[in-house]
């Protein structure tokens, strides 16, 4: 061989490595990156040549996918529509999008994942049809038409959490919609189906479990501010605070109630624990002074405040701002002002507390299936923060069961059952309509589930109902069906 040949096949060789290099790169390394990319409209039609596979809860499919006599191949057909839209979402060839699991979990739905190339592979040389995985997700589909039923026509939304392990067991918001029909092929009813939900004043589209507009959340953010004390070392729950029936905002010339009007109790002071169980603003306002902003903050990004969540679905950031003021932040300490907050992240404080002071991150999603039933993922659980130590959590999980036992929050009451709670009734505007809350978690002892409603618009009633009556009621039949009662 001379030496030019020798020369020009060397160079070859690096040519072709190179290239085996750079597509190898691309079709397993960067494959999942590109098929979840927005933009990627080959990823999109390329799910609808194969058999999408199934999303899964409680052993039977909520999402499947049907042969379709149209050029997409495969229809997606859902299961109680209503009930899991805010879960699956939907996929459309037609409007090009996706949402919710459909999208987040679509590389392994649509077989297109890194780890399923060598699968891709097999099938192309075994002459099998190519077809997409299954997604078996955490939710529990007897609590999650539990929280779909008790919530009803409410504006609201429900997440329910095992504490443990931040699974989600249900995840329900309304009004909703039927997904089906938008996963229909026919461009132009799916369009004009999309642009009347969009139009929907109730926002059927919106997910307000997790995301949307938030909403404050009122006294439920007590729960944080408790926490914070606690964590300080500076505060028992019998320490005390002044008790008068009205107090003028630092540096404002507004002024702040308790919600029953007088002072929290006979007295004049009244302790930590019981402002917590008689659900009173003003000894909050006072701590949350006290304590500062920082601390506040610090606090309740322990329990995920200020952070989005992937669960693979990606959650709105609650909010605690920086640097307010000492009259904002007299606000804070009872939920209102500037802060807002997610059903999601208000389960996650109250699995946070149930967990003994361990906050897990969310999952919605226990393992991905293949076509051949192997086990291609599994998720694990795993610790987003420690917020409490446990000996202090136990101390603020006390005082919860007596919020509920002997307290503002009574509807959550489960005969036999410890539950431990917070409500909350967020004021909005002078003539708005107030925004209805709960959050706890049963049983106290050894808590199986943490759930958090929130219900817009006053549940219908504007500023005559509350979250007691309301909004803790619902949590009350989510526990129960957990807990198989």
């Amino acid at each position: 061989m001379t030496k030019e040949l020798r020369r020009l096949s060397i160079l070859m060789l690096i040519m072709f490595l190179a290239l085996f290099g750079s597509t190898s790169w691309i079709q397993v390394v960067n494959a999942e990156e590109l098929a979840q990319n927005p933009r990627n409209t080959r990823a999109l039609y390329d799910s609808y040549e194969v058999q999408r596979g199934s999303i899964i809860a409680s052993g039977a499919a909520i999402a499947s996918s049907v042969p379709s006599n149209d050029v997409y191949s495969w229809q997606r057909v859902y299961t109680d529509a209503d009930m899991w839209a805010p879960v699956t979402g939907y996929i459309n060839p037609a409007l090009g999008s996706s949402t919710w699991i459909e999208q987040a979990m679509n590389s392994y739905l649509s077989g297109t994942a890194g780890s399923q190339f060598l699968s891709r592979i097999e099938r192309i040389f075994t002459g099998q049809p190519p077809r997409g995985s299954n997604v078996v997700l955490s939710l529990d589909a007897a609590v999650q038409r539990a929280a779909y039923e008790a919530l009803g026509d409410l504006e609201g939304g429900v997440l329910a959490i095992e504490p443990s392990t931040g699974r989600v067991l249900a995840m329900v918001t309304s009004p909703s919609f039927d997904t089906n029909l938008l996963a229909a092929h026919n461009t132009a009813e799916v369009n004009a189906t999309y642009d009347a939900l969009v139009a929907d004043a109730g926002k059927p589209l919106s997910n307000r479990a997790l995301a949307g507009d938030l909403n404050p959340p009122g006294s439920t953010f007590k729960l944080v501010v408790a926490s914070a004390a606690l964590a300080s070392g500076d505060y028992t729950p019998q320490s005390t605070f002044p008790n008068p029936a009205t107090y003028q905002l630092p540096e404002s010339s507004s002024v702040v109630h308790n919600a029953s009007g007088g002072t929290c109790g006979p007295g004049a002071t009244v302790t930590l624990a019981d402002a917590l169980r008689l659900s009173c603003n003003i000894p909050f306002a006072e701590l949350a002074v006290e304590l500062g902003d920082t601390a506040i903050r610090e606090e309740a990004e322990k329990y995920g405040f200020n952070l989005s969540f992937e669960l693979p679905v990606v959650s709105t950031p609650s909010s605690y701002p920086r640097g307010l003021d000492d009259a904002q932040t007299a606000l804070s300490g009872f939920g209102q002002g500037q802060v807002t907050a997610t059903p999601l992240q208000m389960a996650m404080v109250s699995a946070g507390i149930a967990n003994r002071g361990s906050v897990m991150n969310p999952r919605m999603v226990d393992r991905v299936i293949g076509p051949d039933l192997s086990v291609q993922e599994t998720y694990e659980s795993t610790e987003f923060a420690r917020a409490l130590d446990e000996d202090i959590a136990d101390e603020l999980i006390a005082m919860m069961v007596a919020n509920v036992s002997d307290g503002a929050a009574s509807g959550a009451r489960i005969e036999g059952v410890d539950v431990a709670g917070k409500t909350g009734t967020a004021e909005n505007g002078p003539d708005d309509p107030y925004t209805l809350w709960f959050t706890g978690f049963a049983p106290a002892e050894s808590p199986q589930v943490a759930v958090a409603v929130v219900v817009e618009d006053g549940g219908g009633q504007g500023q005559a109902g509350s979250g007691n009556t309301i909004a803790a009621p619902i949590a009350k039949k989510v526990m129960e069906a957990v807990l198989g009662r």
